[in-house]
């Protein structure tokens, strides 16, 4: 059973006491006007049911809260106070502390409700006719409390109605109740979107020009041909005559990377509006006078 704190499980739960405020009530004991301590916060169950007052004994006990069952308090918003029934300064030493930082498991509650519970006193009959000498031994065992015990396992709260009922016997009022829808919101994860990258391959063309050298032999017929040169001038050789480098280009191709584009991600809320409904019920007052007159004011 998990407990939570009233404000965290319904944020606008005072609109359902009409505006009121149960924190910061101050806690009496009952019958007297002894100020124990004051309301710090209100823990309820899984289905929004109040079960624990936690009250700090400041006035009390200095620096200790604890916790109040909800069946052994009865509120009056007439004089904005808390009156506990029962409570004695004795069971609040007993109580243990209440701290936000301890957890509020099953082990806890029951040291809590040890405190309060009043177990049933079961004692052996004695024959009274018998004088008191010959009365035989009582067996101690059915003289001790009995104190009922609890399955972890199956343990809830109606099994104590002593400790989380709504007390009414103190009140004269016949209260009407009504249910009224109390719309909240649930924040729920309805999938996520995964970004990443990856690589796509793709095959680039460029043009480069580029430059080839070739030789060109053109053989002409010089305008004084046939005319008799001088054995000097003739010079007749073999081998290498003359010397020509060709050279051409070849296309040099190397990658780059650069920025092509930034992707930014972000979130948007929509804001809609979803109506639902739901049957609610409401009580009426039921008069059965006779013949008398009633007077409805």
């Amino acid at each position: 059973m998990v407990l939570y704190k009233l404000q965290d499980f319904e944020p606008n739960y005072r609109d359902t006491f009409e505006g009121r405020d149960i924190n910061g009530l101050g806690v009496y004991t009952q019958g007297t006007d002894e100020k124990i301590g004051t309301v710090s916060e209100v823990l309820v169950d899984e289905e929004g049911h109040f079960r624990y007052l936690v009250v700090d004994l400041g006035f009390w006990i200095f620096g200790k809260k604890v916790l109040l069952p909800l069946g052994r308090a009865r509120i009056d918003y007439n004089v904005d106070r808390v009156y506990t029934i029962g409570l004695t300064r004795e069971q609040a030493e007993d109580l243990p502390e209440f701290s936000e930082r301890q957890a509020l498991d099953y082990d806890y509650e029951e040291r809590v409700r040890g405190v309060y519970r009043q177990p049933t006193d079961y004692v052996q009959p004695v024959d009274a006719s018998l004088p008191l000498e010959a009365t035989a031994p009582v067996d101690t065992t059915y003289q001790q409390p009995v104190t009922p015990t609890y399955n972890r396992d199956s343990y809830n709260y109606e099994q104590e109605p002593s400790l989380y009922g709504l007390n009414e016997q103190d009140h004269q009022t016949l209260r009407l109740y009504e249910e009224r829808l109390i719309a909240s919101k649930r924040r729920q994860k309805t999938g996520e979107v995964t970004i990443g990258k990856h690589v796509e391959t793709d095959t680039a063309r460029v043009a480069v020009p580029i430059e080839r050298e070739r030789v060109v032999i053109e053989r002409v017929t010089p305008a004084d041909a046939g005319t008799a040169v001088s054995g000097r001038e003739a010079d007749f050789r073999e081998g290498e005559v003359a010397r020509v480098e060709i050279y051409e280009e070849t296309p040099e191709i190397r990658k780059e990377a650069f920025l092509r584009e930034e992707v930014r991600v972000r979130k948007v809320v929509d804001q809609d509006t979803v109506e639902t409904q739901e049957t609610v019920r409401r009580e009426e007052l039921d008069v059965n006078s006779g013949n008398l007159p009633i007077e409805e004011r």
